[in-house]
This record gives C-alpha cells, structure tokens and sequence, in this order.
C-alpha cells in the first residue's frame, strides 16, 4: 500500500473523518426528509386553493349566530383568506405525513417491535389533530364568540366584521388547541424511542399545568369558565401523557432487560464452547 510523506497509509481517512461520515450521513437523510415534507406542504396548498371557496362556504353558514355578513376592507381580504384556506387543508393533510417522515428516520434505531408500535402514531396523531380541531371549533370557538359578541351589544355598538379579522379570530383559536391535542401523542412517541421518560414528566408537571392554564387564558375570552373549559381538557391531555408514558416506559426496559438477558445468554454460551 502506498504511503504519504508522514508514514501514514495513502488513502486513510484523516483524524475525525471517520466520525464524521455518519453525522453527515444522517444529515444528508434528515435534509431529503424534509424537503419531501415541503414538497407535500406545497402540494397541499395548491390542493387548498381549489377547495378554499367550498370551506368557506361551509364555515360561512355555520357560524354561532347564523349566516352573517362579512365585509372586505381591503382589497387583499378575499386572496388572504382564500391562502389561509389553503394553508390550512396543506397543514392537516401534511401532519400524518410529517410523523411519518420523522419515524422513518428514527426508524433505523429502532427494534423490529418498536418500529411496528410507533408506525400506529401516524394515523394516531392525525386522529388527535382533527379531535383537537373539532373540539376547538365547536365548543370553545361558539363560546368566544358568543362572549365577544355580548360584550358588543352590551357596549350599544353594532357589529360590522370584516372577513379577515372574522376568520383570523377563528384560526387562533381553533388551530393553537388542534396542535395541543397532538401532546399525547408525541410524548408517548419520544417515550418509545427513549428521548422522553415519566420521570422527567412528573418533574416539569407544575411547569406544564402553568402553560396549559396560560394557554387557555390566552386564546379564550377573560372570564374563568371559558378559561377553565380549555384548561382543564388541557391538563388532562397532559395527565393522560404522563400516564402513556409511564406504560411505555416500563415496556421499553422490560424489553431492554430482556435483549440483555438474552446477549448475557449467548455470551456464556459462546464461552462455555
């Protein structure tokens, strides 16, 4: 074999090269996983743009208080919300597949049983999302806008919505509490692969049921019922987190015990020979 001036073999991969190929290699398929996710982003929106009208239609006739009249007060209103509406089926659609790139690609470190039970959170998460949604859109959202709207009348003001501040008020809602709804799911995900335990769970429970209870206050209007009727479904997600993940938890070092009882096994067969 060729030699360098240094004595070294000609050819060799240089000091740290060898470390490096494997984190460039899982770069290089993080990288083709995601542009695959805004390839299907991209894709959704298009898709999105040619049932924007049909949802909007939809939505316009079931509003808390009936059909009402919307207004454009700008000449960007109708294409804002008409990319909105896009944006929003591009999201929905775009979750299942988004899961399932990223257990594709925790996929390699994982065994044979692993990867079969985390393959159930793609349909499971998109599931969760449209719970979340739906929740969101026919209880909490009737509820704030049915409070915005005494507040007004109260005020002796007559309302005139414009359809981007209408449906803007929507989705801040309605969207914040669809992604919340994908908490279980995902704790119990990074649970199986090991990234996550119960045990750092029940340390930060204080800390989650504060963000939980200041979500609720944030994205509902200020009074203590409709702040209570998010937080609580919240808090409870996040309890019910806990709780999956300690199951997981005990299965994964059940497994783990198992897989070294059985190289301890193997070993002192291979001794004993």
């Amino acid at each position: 074999m060729a030699t360098d001036r240094t004595g070294g073999a000609q050819g060799a991969p240089a000091k740290g090269e060898a470390g490096w190929m494997p984190v460039m290699s899982h770069i290089g398929e993080l990288r083709k996983r995601v542009i695959a996710i805004l390839i299907v982003f991209v894709l959704g929106v298009i898709a999105g743009l040619f049932c924007a009208k049909p949802i909007f239609d939809y939505l316009l006739e079931r509003t808390p208080a009936g059909r009402i009249e919307l207004h454009a007060f700008s000449p960007w209103d109708a294409i804002g919300l008409y990319m909105k509406l896009a944006f929003v089926v591009s999201f929905v659609a775009a979750i299942p597949f988004t899961i399932y790139q990223l257990w594709a690609f925790v996929k390699p470190a994982l065994g044979e049983r692993e990867q079969k039970a985390t393959l159930r959170y793609v349909p499971a998460a998109c599931v969760m999302f449209l719970a979340g949604l739906a929740f969101a859109y026919f209880i909490v959202f009737p509820m704030a806008y049915s409070f915005t709207e005494g507040i007004t009348e109260s005020m002796g003001i007559e309302s005139m919505y414009g359809v981007s501040q209408y449906f803007s008020f929507m989705f801040n809602i309605v969207f914040p509490l669809g992604v919340l709804f994908e908490l279980p799911v995902v704790i119990l995900f990074l649970t199986r692969i090991g990234i996550l335990n119960p045990i750092v769970l029940k340390k930060i429970r204080k800390i989650a049921w504060f963000a939980m209870v200041l979500v609720g206050t944030v994205i509902t209007p200020p009074d203590v019922i409709s702040d209570l009727l998010v937080a609580v479904p919240l808090v409870a997600l996040y309890e019910a987190s806990v709780f999956l993940s300690t199951i997981a938890f005990k299965k994964r070092e059940a497994r783990l015990r198992e897989k070294e009882l059985e190289d301890e096994e193997e070993y002192r067969a291979a001794a004993r020979t």
